[in-house]
């Protein structure tokens, strides 16, 4: 259930006229009032003698007790009830019901026999709106600070009593919700998003590992948007605005947003605060030019890889201000990595960044400066360009999307544990989309390397398994039993053959952080290894030397690597 309060306005005629209209497509059915104030003000919907202008002036008698030089400007009070799609539709009686106890919890109408003057309208099934007059019958102002507060709080009693669906309480961190206005107008355009959705996700991608205020614009410039800026008459720049050049007002001009209104850390001030960090001796790199050398998207996802794999760690054990930061600057990698991804995995990427740009913010202040590996690693993965999903540039992709799955997840322990409940289901949600991702970039890399383990001479398989069970004896069998075992003996084999310790790897990579999250333990120890060991991670071409016999073989597994529920253990 949610409830929301509207801006308070000076036409109580003109919201009824809303309230008892068709809508702007007609989506209003039978407008009838479910409860009032006393019970028995005039419908203009079920009853043919009354009117609008009936209910109006009644609800707007109280105002008559005041001289007109105290009346307030501002005097029409509006919230609106809204049940998720999921929820059964309930009766009037029960809206009526839910009426009286938002205007209740919101000082509204509390009880006590001279409260404001109020109606409920009902024009759909799973909404009511309530409309009131700002002046109670004894003249005076009712009590409705923190109106809003007080109906999500009375909205989650009621979700328990109702058996409706529950909403995390919010915390006043989330970006502004569409307008109904601009959700309809979105639907007339064709437009998959409102105009200022869109503009919040190519703001936060233009953000993404960004380390000056030119390369900002030069980017939002890049990416197609109308630009305002907002100067000081000293020449200070203050703001900025954004429009998409096809979203026009009734006048055929640009709809302009503010930062601060598509997020709150989308604001100039919060924006400068990100790369704030490279003060004290660290220099803002600048963009590479035409003939620098450029990093290469494997590159810039192996970075991504092992910036994200250290975070995990201080977000395991790490100070609260540091863990903010660390969790908004792996919004902008989650963000850089969703811009340059290949086809195949971008619309998953895309929802996944979508829903962890919840997540990125709480009420708890970045402490900027510990995020600087990870703001880096989503610069690089801009600037290494798109992935085309094949080759090494596709397997490190499903390298950074397995540790991303493991950083997200973690982000979701930490604002579990600090009771940021939005926040937590937000990055739960970002994790489903990744595992989507991952399923989609892992198989067609995991199967050669499954293929390659298969096909190892006995004596060679029988090595791996002896380092296997030497490096985590206590997950010996179950890696044994699982399928991608093959790809982590081919990956053992690849380890020992560049040089390294295959048992002690194995046991350093398993022990630097709990796998009781992962269905596939063998998989993510395979990225684990590759990366440790700087193996190329497309491992589709046999290495030499490599003894071979023919076996029947099989394909890897069809799942993703970590479960959909995150234990609370960690090291």
């Amino acid at each position: 259930m949610i409830p929301q309060v509207h801006k308070q306005g000076s036409d109580t005629y003109g919201l009824l006229k809303y309230l008892y209209g068709k809508g702007t497509h007609e989506e209003h059915i039978d407008p009838h009032l479910v409860a009032s104030f006393d019970g028995m003000a005039p419908d203009p919907g079920r009853d043919p003698g009354a009117t609008k202008r009936d209910l109006q002036q009644l609800l707007d008698q109280p105002l008559q007790l005041l001289a007109p030089d105290q009346r307030p400007e501002k005097h029409v009070w509006h919230l609106s009830v809204r049940n998720a799609v999921e929820d059964r539709i309930l009766s009037d009686d029960e809206w009526g019901q839910i009426a009286r106890r938002m205007v209740a919890a919101t000082g509204i109408d509390p009880g006590d026999g001279a409260g404001c003057r109020w109606a409920a309208v009902r024009h759909a099934d799973d909404h009511i709106h309530i409309i009131a007059t700002l002046v109670r019958e004894d003249g005076r102002r009712p009590n409705h600070h923190r109106s809003g507060k007080r109906a999500q709080a009375e909205a989650r009693l009621l979700e328990v009593e109702y058996d409706l669906q529950r909403v995390n309480p919010g915390d006043g961190t989330a970006a502004k919700r569409p307008t109904s206005a601009e959700r309809h107008k979105a639907e007339r355009q064709g437009r998959e998003r409102t105009a200022r959705e869109e503009l919040r996700e190519t703001v936060r991608r233009a953000v993404a590992g960004v380390q000056s205020e030119g390369e900002f614009f030069d980017r939002l410039t890049a990416a197609g948007l109308l630009v305002q800026k907002r100067v000081a008459p000293s020449g200070d720049l203050l703001g900025y605005k954004v429009a998409l050049t096809d979203d026009l007002n009734k006048d055929g001009e640009p709809v302009f947003y503010p930062g601060s209104k598509l997020a709150p850390d989308l604001s100039l001030p919060r924006i400068r605060e990100r790369w704030s960090g490279n003060a004290a001796g660290h220099e803002p790199d600048t963009d590479r030019s035409a003939g620098a050398a450029r990093v290469t998207p494997s590159t810039a996802r192996r970075q991504a890889t092992s910036a994200s794999w250290q975070a995990v760690l201080i977000i395991d054990q790490g100070d609260d201000g540091q863990i903010a930061a660390l969790i908004a600057a792996g919004g902008e990698m989650l963000d850089a990595l969703a811009k340059t991804s290949a086809a195949h995995t971008r619309r998953e990427l895309r929802d996944a960044a979508w829903a962890f740009e919840r997540a990125s913010r709480s009420h708890i202040r970045a402490e900027r400066g510990h995020d600087r590996a990870l703001r880096q690693a989503a610069r690089n993965l801009v600037h290494g360009g798109p992935a085309l999903g094949r080759g090494e540039d596709g397997a490190t992709t499903a390298m950074l999307i397995d540790m991303a799955i493991f950083f997200v997840l973690a982000a979701a322990h930490w604002h579990g544990k600090k009771e940021h409940a939005q926040q937590a289901a937000a990055a739960r949600q970002a994790a489903e989309h990744l595992r989507a991702a991952y399923q989609a970039a892992a198989p067609m890399y995991l199967g050669p390397m499954y293929q390659r383990g298969r096909n190892l001479s006995q004596p060679l398989q029988r090595k791996q398994t002896a380092y296997l069970r030497r490096a985590v004896p206590e997950l010996a069998e179950q890696v044994l039993a699982e399928p991608g075992w093959y790809a982590l003996a081919a990956t053992l084999a690849d380890v020992e053959r560049a040089g390294h310790d295959p048992a002690a790897l194995l046991a350093e990579a398993a022990e630097r952080r709990e796998l009781d999250t992962a269905d596939s333990v063998s998989e993510v120890l395979v990225w684990r290894l590759r990366r440790m060991a700087d193996l190329p991670a497309d491992a589709s071409t046999e290495p030499e030397h490599t003894t071979t016999a023919p076996t029947a073989t099989r394909g890897p597994a069809k799942h993703p690597a970590h479960r959909k529920e995150r234990s609370a253990k960690s090291r």
